[in-house]
Formats: C-alpha cells, sequence, structure tokens
C-alpha cells in the first residue's frame, strides 16, 4: 500500500506541479461548461420570418401583428414576390415565410376556411418542427378568438422537474458528466504513454512495484482528478448557474466516484499501447467522440437505429447522464439510482480487469 500511495503522490506531482498543467486540467472544462450551457442549446429565439401578404384587409393584418409581438419572432421581413421568396429562404435569412392568399380576410369575415401557407427552410428541420409548433399556437388561438363557436380544448400545460423549461438545466448536468469522463481519460491515457515517452518506463518496470502496483498507481491519480473535475462543475452550476439540486449529494457522489472507476479502465488500456503522449491524446478523442455521441447527450438512444442501440448500453456516460439529471433535477431515490449504478459497476470492472490483464501481457512480452 505503501509503494501504491507513493506512485500516486508521484503521479498527481507530474500532473499537478506545472503551472500549465494544472490550467489544462481545470480551466478548459470550466470555459467548456459555460460555452455549451449558453451555445449548445435547441431553444428557438431571436427567429427571422417573411411574409409575402396579397391580402389588404384587417384579419391578415391582425395575425401579423400577433407575430410581432411573441417574443420568438425578433425581426419580420416584409416580401413583394414570389421571387422574393424563393431568395429569403435560399440565402438563409429566415427559417420561415408565411404567405396570404388574396381571399384571406374576405374568407374569414364571411365565415369560411382560409388559406395559410408556411413554408419552412428544411435544411434545419429541428428548428423548422419547434417554430412550426409556435406558428400553430398562435394560429390556433387567433382563429378561436374570431369564431368561439366552433369549440376549443382549453389545455393547461405543467411540465415537472423543469417548470420553466429551461434547456441548460438540463444540459449543466449532462456536462457535469461528459467533462469528468473527458479529463478521467486524458489524464489516465497519458500515464504510461508518458513513462514511455520520457524513456522513464524501463526504470518502472524494474522497481519493486508488482504489475498490479504499477495499475493501481496509474489509475488512481485520474479518478482523483475526474472526482475533483466532476464536484467542481457541479458547484459552479448549483451555486453560480442556478441549477437546482434536489438529490442525495452522497449518492451523487458514490455515481460520479463508480462512473470515472469505469472509464479508467479506457484510458490506461489506451495509454497501454501508445507509444507517445500525442498517440494518447488522439487515442482519447477516438474514443470519446463516439461515446458522447451514442450516451443519448445529444439526441435520444431511443431515435438510433436498432442495430446501433445495443451498443449504447456499453458506454458508461449513458448510465451517468441518467443518474447525474435524476439527482439534480428530480430527487432520484436510491432505489432508482442502482438500475444505473450496477451496469457502471460492471462495465467499470470489466474494463480494469481488461485493461489489467493487457497491461501486463505487455510487461511480460
Amino acid at each position: 500500500m505503501k509503494r501504491i500511495l507513493t506512485l500516486i503522490r508521484k503521479e498527481l506531482l507530474v500532473s499537478l506541479q506545472d503551472t500549465r498543467t494544472r490550467v489544462s486540467l481545470l480551466a478548459p472544462p470550466l470555459i467548456q461548461l459555460f460555452i455549451f450551457t449558453f451555445a449548445a442549446t435547441l431553444d428557438v429565439s431571436n427567429v427571422s420570418m417573411g411574409i409575402y401578404n396579397r391580402d389588404a384587409g384587417e384579419k391578415s393584418f391582425e395575425l401579423i401583428q400577433r407575430f410581432k409581438g411573441s417574443p420568438t419572432f425578433q425581426k419580420i421581413v416584409y416580401l413583394e414576390n414570389i421571387e422574393q421568396v424563393k431568395g429569403f429562404l435560399d440565402a438563409q435569412k429566415g427559417v420561415m415565410v408565411m404567405m396570404f392568399d388574396e381571399q384571406f380576410s374576405r374568407d374569414l369575415e364571411g365565415g369560411k376556411s382560409a388559406n395559410l401557407e408556411l413554408l419552412f427552410d428544411g435544411r434545419k428541420s429541428n428548428s423548422a418542427q419547434i417554430i412550426l409548433g409556435y406558428s400553430l399556437s398562435i394560429i390556433n388561438q387567433f382563429s378561436y378568438e374570431l369564431n368561439p363557436k366552433i369549440g376549443k380544448i382549453d389545455a393547461v400545460d405543467r411540465s415537472w422537474f423543469n417548470p420553466n423549461l429551461l434547456y441548460y438545466w438540463f444540459n449543466i448536468p449532462s456536462l457535469v458528466a461528459t467533462l469528468s469522463m473527458l479529463i478521467c481519460i486524458i489524464v489516465t491515457s497519458n500515464s504510461i504513454s508518458r513513462e514511455k515517452e520520457l524513456g522513464t518506463y524501463d526504470q518502472l518496470l524494474i522497481s519493486p512495484l508488482s504489475p498490479f502496483e504499477i495499475l493501481m498507481g496509474k489509475t488512481l491519480p485520474g479518478i482523483i482528478i475526474g472526482m475533483i473535475e466532476g464536484c467542481s462543475l457541479a458547484l459552479v452550476g448549483v451555486y453560480l448557474l442556478q441549477v437546482p439540486f434536489t438529490g442525495s449529494v452522497t449518492l451523487f457522489l458514490i455515481s460520479l466516484l463508480i462512473f470515472v472507476f469505469s472509464v479508467s479502465g479506457l484510458g490506461i488500456f489506451i495509454s497501454t499501447i501508445s507509444s507517445t503522449q500525442q498517440q494518447a491524446m488522439l487515442g482519447a478523442f477516438i474514443l470519446l467522440v463516439p461515446s458522447i455521441l451514442l450516451s443519448g447527450f445529444a439526441t435520444p438512444i431511443e431515435n438510433m437505429p436498432a442495430w446501433l442501440q445495443p451498443m449504447a448500453y456499453l458506454i458508461p456516460l449513458q448510465y451517468m447522464l441518467v443518474l447525474a439529471k435524476g439527482l439534480f433535477l428530480k430527487a432520484m431515490p436510491l432505489t432508482v439510482a442502482m438500475k444505473n449504478l450496477w451496469p457502471l459497476l460492471l462495465i467499470g470492472g470489466c474494463n480494469l480487469v481488461g485493461a489489467g490483464l493487457f497491461f501486463k501481457r505487455r510487461l511480460l512480452s
């Protein structure tokens, strides 16, 4: 145990004694937390829309005023002909164009159905679908006020766990898990490859340390730094960005520890097969990109092809995302958390055992 602690101390000193290394480990994740919180959002706001109005009546003017008064539509451009409509969407000056025909107001005043055409830029499919929902809500309300006798269901919506539907409440817990994984894998993937690059690998092999002690001494510093990083990001999210934390702090720390433990084996595997730190860094990013894409961070796993979904359940980040969002926003109890903790333990055990066997084999070869 004393030898393992000595090696851990040495690894931490190597990783943290240099000012530039400390800054590179701590500052970029904090910067990324702020950037992704406010930039990587699926909320749609400040939308530019075009209007091609061939109707000179009062009703079309009233409906246009409804769109002007909406906080979603900040810029409205009036188009004079169909060629301008095409150019407006082709040049991506806006996502939507609303077109009124000549009979719009006359049809409404005569009690008939009026035609209204909405054109969208399909290259921005997600934004187009969200804006369509906003637009239909405004149009339906306008239609109901014109003729309340047609009947209307008044639906009252309420969102649990995130009442105001703030996207960064969802995003920050996910970033805590993702950035902790990033730091842990980078630190562990550089541990053995750094010894090879600096020429001290042979000295490590002839030391009194056994392969198991070397493995533990190289793995635990990454776990410690990953825990510090995850806790720091969580504190920034709760106290600076005002994201509520409703669950158990103890359960969050246990979950984070199991998570960084499960991904550290992947970093050791990368470090074992790499000869230089540059190779280790490239290997880490080759692993991180598909892990993030398949974890459900950007898109739901249910939306992925059926043949790809089983691969997602082999990724530790997928389970930690559920735990982080559950503990931050909905006070996830232990009974529910265990459904995601035991796969993390299983994956972590397999990763670490596999990395250890591979590391021992490379020592003997």
